[in-house]
């Protein structure tokens, strides 16, 4: 065992591999180069807990060591691992219709596509609570057989899976018993306690890796609505701003950008005007 220094504290702690100030640093370097991702120092822990598995799984001794090899290898093994590193550090919290006022703002804005299309970008999909809250508030809105396509997409693999799987606790948050019974199967025998959504909820979501600081996405036609929501929270300026610029060409003029319930975008008036609570028009 190694006793090494917290960067936040001070304190000495006893771990399993040697994690220096340096070492924390380079992470918050590297993650910030591919994800855009900005770590403050209070994450050491963090880190340390996510990252300590990697190491373990490739069989490296020190974090030093992992972080050289790491941006040091090439090929197939290097996509592989770049995407370990970027799922051990990105956080996914989330659930059914999580700031509720939205989803009512869009069954209302859904009311002017009634016999027309309609896509809808998640940007953000996370384990799948989102983007089947929107598809559930669509169905609603919009009756069974409307035109709807959405894109769910997520950095993080390992989330992206779960979404596309669509399996959940019964008791999830978020879920009122009418929409248990309209939405999702429930799981029988070894199953019991669980619930699957529905596979004709899941027709029209098209579910894509997708990393926000790519410099170019190729997602189709322009989205009428997007929720890129507690995303930009975790980007510094010159990030967010980047993002959002890319959002706005994937979107029609006029287009609705929802975000969350902390997240203020006045200082891009050219892209975005606020239209509502947490809730943007795309100039």
């Amino acid at each position: 065992m190694s006793a090494v220094t917290s960067a936040s504290s001070g304190d000495t702690v006893d771990h399993e591999f040697s994690f220096s100030k340096t070492d924390f640093d380079r992470v918050r370097e590297l993650i910030y180069k591919h994800a855009g991702i900005s770590l403050h120092e209070g994450k050491h822990a963090m880190v340390y807990s996510r990252l300590s598995r990697r190491l373990r799984d490739t069989g490296h001794k020190s974090f030093a060591s992992y972080l050289q090899w790491l941006d040091s290898t090439t090929g197939a093994q290097a996509t592989s691992e770049w995407q370990e590193f970027v799922n051990c550090l990105t956080t996914n919290l989330t659930s059914f219709f999580r700031e509720e006022h939205h989803f009512h703002a869009l069954a209302d804005d859904l009311k002017p596509f009634v016999g027309k299309s309609v896509r809808i970008w998640c940007c953000a999909a996370s384990t799948g609570e989102e983007p089947y809250s929107i598809a559930m508030t669509c169905r609603e809105a919009l009756g069974a057989n409307a035109n709807v396509s959405i894109t769910a997409s997520d950095i993080d693999t390992n989330v992206l899976n779960a979404c596309r799987r669509g399996v959940y606790n019964a008791d999830a948050r978020g879920l009122d018993a009418t929409r248990l019974k309209n939405f999702f199967l429930r799981g029988t025998g070894a199953n019991a306690g669980r619930i699957r959504v529905k596979p004709e909820l899941q027709r029209g979501i098209e579910f894509r890796t997708l990393n926000l600081m790519d410099r170019q996405w190729s997602l189709g036609e322009p989205f009428h609505m997007v929720f890129c929501r507690n995303v930009m929270i975790y980007f510094d300026a010159p990030t967010q701003r980047k993002v959002l610029e890319g959002i706005h060409r994937e979107m029609r003029p006029h287009g609705l950008l929802f975000v969350g319930h902390s997240e203020n975008f006045t200082e891009s008036r050219d892209l975005f005007r606020l239209r509502g609570k947490t809730i943007y028009e795309r100039v």
